[in-house]
């Protein structure tokens, strides 16, 4: 599976969109004009979704602790999230910010509500929730590295696209290692539409899923 991120400027004035292939649109102005005007509150939040992600790859071990290619491939990955929170906070320090609560938009329970109970299908969901919101944690951080005014910023976002891309591949892998590729298509396309459904709604403050 390749991951592709293509941008196009619309106008000189308007922001460029970001196009992630497999997710069912892109993200709107109106977000990176929320994220750019709060990107004290952005970061909180994103510190928070790297430790969450963290969470997710480690859930999914102890989930299925007989599969071992799994163990092998989500190990690494919690470690590199843990990383990119390490970071996150580091740089929260350094301006001054507190890591605290934020209320949380709907979109992570929104979609967890998608995922299918019995097995294996609750694996392949799983595993294709998380792929989408890394490939959605990765279009915006593109977006971000391209119009933040804050160089730190710019680099951080843009120093985070590959790992991104790379987390977003890794969990269409372990799919298509356990399923025919016209399934995890089929399913991938369903909770791409859901996705972008609730992201249609902007939330009142900033958030990287919102």
């Amino acid at each position: 599976m390749r991951l592709a991120c293509e941008f196009a400027a619309a106008g000189t004035p308007a922001p460029v969109v970001a196009r992630v292939k497999w997710l069912a649109a892109p993200t709107g102005s109106a977000w990176l004009e929320q994220a750019l005007a709060h990107p004290e509150l952005l970061l909180i939040d994103h510190a928070h979704c790297e430790r969450k992600a963290a969470g997710v790859a480690l859930q999914l071990m102890f989930r299925y602790p007989s599969d071992g290619d799994l163990a092998a491939a989500l190990s690494p990955l919690a470690r590199e999230e843990l990383e990119h929170f390490e970071r996150l906070h580091a740089l929260l320090e350094r301006r001054d910010l507190r890591l605290r609560p934020l209320a949380a938009p709907p979109y992570g329970a929104a979609l967890a509500a998608q995922v299918r109970r019995a097995e294996p299908e609750r694996m392949l969901d799983s595993f294709l929730v998380a792929g989408l919101i890394e490939a959605r944690s990765h279009e915006r951080m593109a977006l971000l590295a391209a119009h933040s005014p804050d160089p730190e910023l710019r680099t951080l976002y843009a120093d985070l696209l590959a790992s991104e891309a790379r987390h977003f591949g890794l969990y269409w892998l372990l799919c298509e290692r356990r399923w025919p590729r016209p399934v995890v298509t089929a399913r991938l396309g369903e909770l791409a539409r859901v996705e972008a459904g609730i992201l249609a709604s902007l939330h009142p403050e900033p958030r990287m899923h919102s």
